[in-house]
């Protein structure tokens, strides 16, 4: 009897002790001098960060999602923030594509996730801030918009990601609001081939940007994503590219974001 009430006991405490070590969730209002409004943004952070500081992991959402997108397709991304010692840093992109739009000046998300919210979670967050300790990745527009962004920006982030990913929008000229950033495919307001992600691989060397992106067979971006990585073994960029049963759903992106958070871990580390 006293074994078994000793035994209950020790369960208790060691229960106790997880339970007490909980990530951190914030959500803030990060202005954007650009857009001169403030941009709300959940970020999760572990309860005692590690050594001189965490690495960074910026998750974009799809369209019609927002800051909560990701946190509640993944609510182990707060034990990930506490047992890899990693930020994850949500932002609300609206359905921007994460351009900076010529048409809306109220709507400059590159410049925003890329210059404006990283200073911001530098400064207020004990990260390591440094582009070998940041990573970028998203879902659907938002896996259009960490590959558009890391690619432009590659003094910032070291690792980039898709899952998913519009990662070329001019077979789509007219779905999910794009023509309102950037005018209509043919209206000669802005050349679509300068605003998709597949005509950026010009900007790559190999090895200078770490690669990650997935698509499901049933997804409608499948064929997209099989066009950029041709595209990359055409300009001899390697990367990781990943296929697997799925569509374009909630069950596929909670399911592929564990296998690029290991593909950013391992960078992460590679770099002391």
């Amino acid at each position: 009897m006293k074994k078994s009430v000793f035994c209950c006991l020790a369960s208790l405490l060691c229960w106790s002790a997880v339970a007490v070590r909980a990530a951190k969730v914030d959500t803030v209002e990060v202005h954007s001098r650009k857009m001169g409004r403030a941009v709300r943004t959940i970020v999760i952070s572990p309860e005692k960060t590690e050594g001189k500081g965490a690495a960074v992991v910026y998750l974009l959402h799809g369209y019609g999602g927002n800051e909560t997108t990701w946190p509640g397709l993944k609510p182990e991304l707060k034990d990930y923030a506490d047992r890899e010692n990693l930020i994850f840093v949500c932002p609300n992109g609206e359905n921007s594509w994460y351009w900076d739009s010529p048409l809306n000046e109220d709507s400059q998300f590159e410049t925003f996730v890329s210059r404006e919210l990283v200073s911001y979670v530098d400064g207020h967050y004990r990260t390591l801030p440094s582009r070998e300790k940041r990573a970028i990745t998203g879902l659907s527009m938002g896996g259009h918009g960490a590959l558009w962004l890391a690619i432009r920006h590659q003094d910032v982030f070291g690792a980039a990601g898709s899952t998913s990913g519009g990662l070329d929008i001019r077979p789509f000229p007219d779905n999910w609001d794009m023509k309102e950033q950037i005018g209509a495919k043919d209206a000669g307001v802005c050349d679509w081939d300068d605003y998709t992600v597949i005509n950026q691989t010009g900007k790559l060397k190999d090895g200078a940007l770490r690669i990650i992106f997935d698509c499901g067979y049933d997804d409608f971006f499948f064929e997209v994503n099989q066009a950029f990585h041709q595209k990359l073994l055409e300009r001899g960029v390697m990367h990781d590219f990943i296929v697997r049963p799925g569509a374009h759903t909630g069950e596929y992106w909670s399911n592929s974001i564990d296998y690029q958070i290991l593909f950013f871990l391992k960078f992460f580390r590679a770099s002391h």
